[in-house]
C-alpha cells in the first residue's frame, strides 16, 4: 500500500472518529463469511459502522484526533474491528446479543461518553451505560413526580371539599 493511500485512510479513521462521539474496539477474527454477514447486518440494522482496521493505521487517526486514547494503544494488536456509534451502549447490547450464538466479537476496549474502556470484563459495565436520551427521560420523570404528586392531592381534596360542602347543604334543609 501506498503512503498516499495510507494517509487517506488515516484521515479517513480520524474524520470518523470526529463524527462519530463513540466506537468499540473488537475482535471479529475468525468468524466465517456467513457469519460476518450477519454481524454486518446487525450493525447497520442498528446504526453501527463496522470497520476492519489496520491497527498501524487506526493508531495514527487516533493520535491524528483531538482526544487522549494513549490507553487504548495496548489493545491494538491481532485483527481488529471498529463498531462507530453515536448511542454509547447499542454495540454492547450487539455484542453480548451476538457472543449467545457465537464465540465472537470479543471486546478489546471502547471510548463511550469521554470515557475509556478496556478489556472484555467492560461489556456488561458498557451495556448499562444509559443514553443522553435516556439520563434526559430520567430527570424529565424525576421533575414531574413532584408535581404530580401535588395535583392529586389538590385533585382529592376538591373532592373531599365538593363532599362537606354538600352533606353542610343538605343538614340546612
Amino acid at each position: 500500500m501506498r503512503r498516499e493511500e495510507k494517509n487517506a485512510i488515516i484521515d479517513s479513521l480520524a474524520e470518523r472518529l470526529k463524527e462519530y462521539s463513540h466506537f468499540y474496539l473488537t475482535d471479529t477474527a475468525q468468524l466465517n463469511a456467513a457469519d460476518t454477514s450477519d454481524l454486518r447486518r446487525k450493525c447497520f440494522e442498528n446504526d453501527i459502522k463496522l470497520v476492519v482496521v489496520k491497527n498501524t493505521l487506526l493508531k495514527r487517526a487516533l493520535e491524528q484526533s483531538n482526544g487522549n486514547f494513549d490507553e487504548l494503544y495496548p489493545v491494538l494488536k491481532g485483527t481488529t474491528s471498529i463498531m462507530f456509534t453515536q448511542s454509547g451502549n447499542v454495540p454492547a447490547k450487539l455484542i453480548k446479543e451476538f457472543r449467545k450464538k457465537h464465540d465472537k466479537p470479543v471486546l478489546k476496549g471502547a471510548y463511550v461518553q469521554e470515557s475509556i474502556y478496556v478489556g472484555e470484563n467492560q461489556l456488561e459495565a458498557l451495556i448499562s451505560v444509559k443514553t443522553k436520551f435516556e439520563l434526559i427521560g430520567d430527570v424529565i420523570m424525576l421533575l414531574q413526580s413532584p408535581a404530580k404528586n401535588v395535583i392529586g392531592a389538590l385533585q382529592s381534596g376538591g373532592t373531599k371539599i365538593h363532599g362537606v360542602l354538600e352533606t353542610l347543604s343538605k343538614r340546612e334543609e
